[in-house]
C-alpha cells in the first residue's frame, strides 16, 4: 500500500501544477487500476470511499468517479450490501476473458488487414524487431508482457473501430494484464508467439482479413491453451 500511496502523491503533485493536462478523477483512476492490477489492492478487497478519501486526501466525489470508471473496465464490481469490491479471478473467469478476447481481437485484425495505414504497419514492424533483439539478447527465452501488450493494441487501434478498441482495450485488456501481471507464469508469452506476430503482420501487409482472423483466432486459442495446461499441471488457482 506504502508504494500505492507514494505513487499517488506524486501524480497529485502534478496535477495541482498542471491543473488542466489530467482531471482529478483521471489520475485516480491510473492510480487505482495499477495498484489493482499490480494486486497493491488485492482481488476481493472492499474499496471503501471514507478510507480511500482520507488515505489519498481528496474529496469523495472525484474518488466516486474514479470508482465508477473502474466499474466499467470491470475491474470492480458493487456487491448487494457490501459496496465495491474488487474482482476476484478465477480460471474459470479468466478461460472466459479469453474467450471474448478470440472474437472481439480476430474480428479487431480483420479489420485492421483493410483499414490499418502503412505507417501503422511500419510500427508494427518495428515491434516484432524489438521482440527478436530481446529474444536474441536473452538466450530466446520469451516475450516480455509490456511488449506483447504493445503489438496487441497497435494491431486492436489499427481496426478503426471505436467500439471494438473501447470494449478490448478499455474493458478486456484490463483483465488480462491484471491476470498476467499476478500470475508468474504468464507474465511472458512463448517464443511460439513472435512467429505469430510475423504471420499476423504478414496477413495484415497482404489485406487480407480472412487470413488475418484466422491467424489471430488461432494465436489467442494457443495462449488460452497454454493457460489451461499450466493450471491443470499447477492445480492452483489464480487468485492470490
Amino acid at each position: 500500500m506504502l508504494t500505492f500511496l507514494v505513487r499517488w502523491l506524486f501524480f497529485y503533485a502534478m496535477t495541482m501544477a498542471a491543473p488542466h493536462s489530467h482531471t482529478l478523477s483521471s489520475e485516480l483512476t491510473d492510480t487505482l487500476r495499477d495498484a489493482i492490477i499490480t494486486g497493491e489492492i488485492k482481488q476481493g478487497s472492499k474499496l471503501s470511499e471514507t478510507r480511500l478519501a482520507k488515505e489519498l486526501d481528496v474529496s469523495r466525489g472525484p474518488l466516486r468517479e474514479a470508482i465508477r470508471r473502474l466499474e466499467g473496465m470491470n475491474l470492480i464490481h458493487h456487491v448487494p450490501q457490501q459496496g465495491a469490491r474488487v474482482v476476484e479471478l478465477s480460471v474459470d473467469i479468466v478461460l472466459q476473458i479469453y474467450h471474448a478476447r478470440e472474437a472481439l481481437e480476430s474480428k479487431a485484425v480483420a479489420l485492421a488487414a483493410t483499414n490499418m495505414a502503412s505507417p501503422d504497419i511500419d510500427e508494427l514492424h518495428r515491434l516484432l524487431d524489438a521482440q527478436a533483439k530481446h529474444l536474441k539478447e536473452n538466450s530466446g527465452t520469451s516475450i516480455p508482457a509490456e511488449s506483447d501488450y504493445a503489438f496487441h493494441e497497435a494491431v486492436i487501434r489499427g481496426s478503426k473501430n471505436r467500439m471494438i478498441k473501447h470494449l478490448l482495450l478499455h474493458e478486456t485488456y484490463s483483465l488480462i494484464k491484471m491476470f498476467r501481471y499476478q500470475t508468474a507464469a504468464a507474465r511472458s508469452s512463448s517464443t511460439n508467439s513472435l512467429i505469430e506476430h510475423r504471420q499476423v503482420v504478414y496477413a495484415i501487409e497482404q489485406r487480407d482479413p480472412v487470413l488475418a482472423e484466422a491467424i489471430m483466432r488461432q494465436h489467442i486459442v494457443h495462449a488460452r491453451d497454454r493457460i489451461e495446461q499450466r493450471f491443470a499441471n499447477q492445480q492452483q488457482p489464480v487468485s492470490h
